[in-house]
């Protein structure tokens, strides 16, 4: 079966490169996921331990993801021979989770958005954590398509 290196990357070395490019990092935006719900929905009481794990929990995924995103960056992509179309989206959009994740651990140290409101800082790390699910499932849905669908041709290579 013809698979995109994204896959390829989760199949490779099982279960090692399972649980550390997709179950760590997955898990972790799941539980921020959850945590942001909980922080939104009792915003106001007197409740703050989901704020503080929202705030530990996005810190730890940023920089968790950051290692990823350099790790592949300099020993995995400079190797690709591409396969097509989806294989580039599928890595491309699972590399660029790095720029939401890690802006989001920068704003919960306070080197992002210094100037702006708990409100607006909220804001922003709803709009960060959204784009993240986007690209994720974006690289899931795309590293899961047979590249050939997409053009690829493997006797070309």
């Amino acid at each position: 079966m013809n698979m995109t290196h994204y896959m390829e990357l989760l199949a490779t070395n099982q279960p090692w490169n399972l649980i550390m490019y997709m179950v760590i990092p997955v898990a972790l935006a799941e539980a921020l996921v959850a945590t942001e719900f909980f922080t939104v929905f009792l915003r106001g009481t007197k409740d703050t331990a989901w704020s503080t794990w929202n705030k530990w929990i996005g810190i730890v995924l940023g920089f968790y993801f950051l290692c990823i995103f350099l790790n592949l960056t300099t020993t995995v992509v400079p190797n690709i021979e591409w396969r097509g179309t989806a294989d580039i989206l599928a890595v491309g959009s699972y590399l660029a989770g790095v720029i939401p994740l890690f802006s989001i651990a920068l704003l919960e140290l306070g080197v992002i958005g210094k100037g702006k409101s708990e409100n607006e800082k909220m804001k922003l790390h709803f709009v960060l954590l959204t784009v993240f699910l986007v690209v994720a499932h974006v690289a899931m849905v795309f590293g899961m398509v047979d590249p050939t669908i997409m053009g690829w041709n493997p006797d070309n290579t």
